[in-house]
């Protein structure tokens, strides 16, 4: 029997997505990342520094908290992992200690970057200052403003943050200006790309670097409940890079249900959504075939999300063909239910979450877990950066 596979393909491929549809000059970059990216990444040098790195600078492992307050209230076992207490507040310094690393080991010395909630950002200007490189950082100048404390950080780490105020200013708009950078300039830079998206191999890169999240549960779940894994993993998505290290180590074991969680925006059928799965069809964005916001012309459709980080039009290639598949269930998450949930994780457990977090944690009251279940929710970032948004948005809402 043909076992249906989630891993990529040597193309690059995810079933009938991903793939590397670039313009000719990032072709020789693509190249070179292609064939060069597993042999390093693999090579024991890398492989020790870059766990020496995590462990001693980002603070890994993170913990698998189990949320008793929070369990009780859903009547199941409600477990946290803790990508919030990583070096930066979020998942994203795991992607960027490991570029940085491939960086080197290609020759690179200048490195760009696109960020949204400016978590990303962050990372890569932390890693950047670690190793001495100069850092220019794209953020849609919408992003700018709502995001301001990240801004500030990434400032003060040295890197340069240029706004982009082209399309909606927000994270799609960003990407674009920082592969036309990539194109001006292929010989010295490396583009750190934030998540599981982009031209083969970043999403496959990407994702194995962020794959220490279920590499580590794996060991925790064993400790904490005898098995090794979970009934359920919860996790948001916009690219999708948390929740594609949340699932990596499970893909294949049918036992543990995927829940992907999207931002819904306003609703979905409101006209301000980026619930991409389900608006979705077929389309190339930055480089890889993917489900793509589009109208019938073939042109991107705007986003909305009160969370910087998860508005994007498309997903990673990844999660298209774990949703195409049936391997991943879509929640679909509005502003208010993850405004609400929130507060909620706030009171009940003593933990602020990102506004895109949240939205992870809304989707409970889109489930009916079993008491008997366990329940692994991705705690991708912390919410020091979205506290303007919740001081704006909750009083009134909660």
């Amino acid at each position: 029997m043909n076992k249906t596979s989630y891993n990529v393909d040597k193309k690059g491929f995810y079933g009938p997505y991903g793939g590397a549809y670039i313009p000719e000059m990032l072709y020789p970059n693509i190249k070179e990342l292609e064939e060069k990216y597993l042999g390093i990444i693999e090579s024991e040098s890398f492989r020790t520094e870059f766990h020496y790195l995590l462990r001693d600078y980002v603070g890994r492992p993170t913990p698998l908290y189990f949320a008793k307050r929070l369990s009780d209230r859903y009547g199941s076992n409600i477990f946290l992992k803790r990508e919030d207490l990583n070096h930066t507040g979020a998942h994203k310094i795991n992607n960027t200690v490991g570029q940085i690393i491939l960086a080197r080991h290609l020759g690179k010395h200048r490195i760009i970057a696109e960020t949204g909630a400016g978590q990303h950002g962050v990372a890569t200007a932390t890693v950047c200052a670690r190793a001495g490189l100069n850092c220019i950082v794209y953020m849609g100048a919408l992003d700018v403003e709502r995001q301001a404390p990240n801004v500030r950080k990434m400032q003060m780490l040295g890197a340069e943050v240029i706004p982009v105020h082209s399309g909606n200013k927000t994270l799609k708009d960003a990407t674009n200006q920082a592969i036309r950078d990539w194109i001006n300039n292929p010989v010295d830079t490396h583009y750190i790309i934030g998540s599981v998206v982009g031209p083969h191999p970043y999403p496959d890169m990407v994702t194995r670097f962020q794959s220490v999240i279920s590499e580590e549960m794996k060991v925790q779940l064993t400790e904490k409940t005898g098995r090794d894994y979970p009934d359920v993993i919860m996790a948001c998505v916009g690219g999708g890079s948390n929740a594609a290290g949340a699932y990596y180590h499970y893909l294949h074991n049918e036992q543990v249900r995927l829940l992907s969680v999207e931002a819904a925006g306003k609703g979905v059928d409101s006209g301000e959504s980026a619930a991409t799965s389900t608006l979705g069809s077929d389309g190339i964005i930055h480089g890889s075939r993917t489900l793509l916001m589009q109208d019938v012309d073939g042109q991107i459709t705007e986003p909305y999300s009160i969370s910087a980080g998860l508005d994007y039009p498309g997903v990673g290639p990844i999660h298209a063909w774990l949703k195409m598949s049936g391997r991943a269930e879509i929640i679909n998450v509005t502003d208010d239910e993850a405004l609400h949930a929130a507060y909620l994780l706030s009171k009940l457990e003593g933990i602020i979450p990102a506004l895109e977090t949240a939205h992870a944690v809304a989707a409970l009251d889109h489930v009916k877990p079993d008491p008997e279940q366990n329940i692994v929710i991705n705690l991708s970032g912390r919410g020091d950066k979205d506290m303007e948004a919740y001081t704006e948005n909750l009083p009134n809402k909660i």
